[in-house]
């Protein structure tokens, strides 16, 4: 890691981007992105178009209410660690009602009645704590991500009440089937915006980055997520919104 450090520029106004940017890593990260992209090229992105060919919208947006309810006690666990109670309530009154009358989340019954989903996850919480989140990171398959975000990774899925219950009735493959499913799922969301990235920007790795970071940043914060602006200078800083 410590060799695929990129060097900061001397450049002020190049060393600003550079930091902005927090991606000491960058040329490793590269390598991991063109290999993770050959692996989508070869497994994901087939994959992916066989599960929108052979289930209808209406199924997979079902099948996504699913996987999101399995997700609710871990946000009820983060949200009461981030001293949010108000979250913790109406994720714990989501799994209830999506459970019970959504017939285990394959209707979101709860949204309906004003009950939004929420998010909590363990990244979010060491953020509230005020643990940095350390250097861009692109993960094997996992893609974009930070040290504190991987942490919070592997503490959410040693808290989730049902990979413990998976683990405790020896049922692994119910996980492993959970965790394909839920990431070929997000793939296929995601197929629209990727594909635009890549057609339209001139480093597709910097906005990726830059996109990501937007993403993360807004999900930290509790915040509406920005639309991606495909067209903005991922080495330049973001303009100054003019004043009143």
């Amino acid at each position: 890691m410590l060799a695929g450090c990129a060097t900061p520029p001397s450049d002020p106004a190049e060393r600003a981007a550079f930091e902005q940017s927090n991606d000491p890593l960058e040329p490793m990260n590269r390598h991991l992105l063109d290999a993770n992209l050959f692996v989508d090229r070869i497994l994901l992105k087939p994959a992916t178009q066989v599960y929108t060919t052979i289930l209808p919208e209406e199924g997979r947006d079902a099948l996504k209410h699913v996987l999101d309810n399995m997700k609710e006690p871990v946000v009820v666990i983060n949200s009461v660690l981030q001293a949010e109670p108000k979250a913790a309530a109406t994720s714990a009154g989501r799994f209830v009602i999506n459970t019970t009358i959504g017939i285990g989340g394959l209707v979101d019954i709860a949204a309906k009645n004003g009950l939004d989903k929420q998010i909590g996850d363990f990244g979010q919480t060491l953020f509230v704590w005020g643990l940095p989140e350390g250097p861009y990171l692109i993960l094997p398959i996992l893609g974009p991500s930070n040290p504190r975000d991987l942490v919070g990774m592997g503490i959410d899925a040693y808290i989730d009440p049902f990979s413990l219950l998976a683990t405790a009735k020896n049922i692994d493959q119910i996980q492993i089937a959970r965790f394909v499913l839920d990431g070929i799922d997000q793939r296929a969301r995601a197929s629209d915006i990727l594909d635009d990235l890549q057609k339209n920007s001139l480093d597709f790795y910097a906005q990726l980055r830059s996109l990501s970071q937007q993403h993360r940043a807004a999900e930290l914060r509790r915040g509406a997520v920005p639309a991606p602006d495909f067209y903005q200078d991922p080495n330049q800083p973001p303009a100054r919104s003019p004043s009143p």
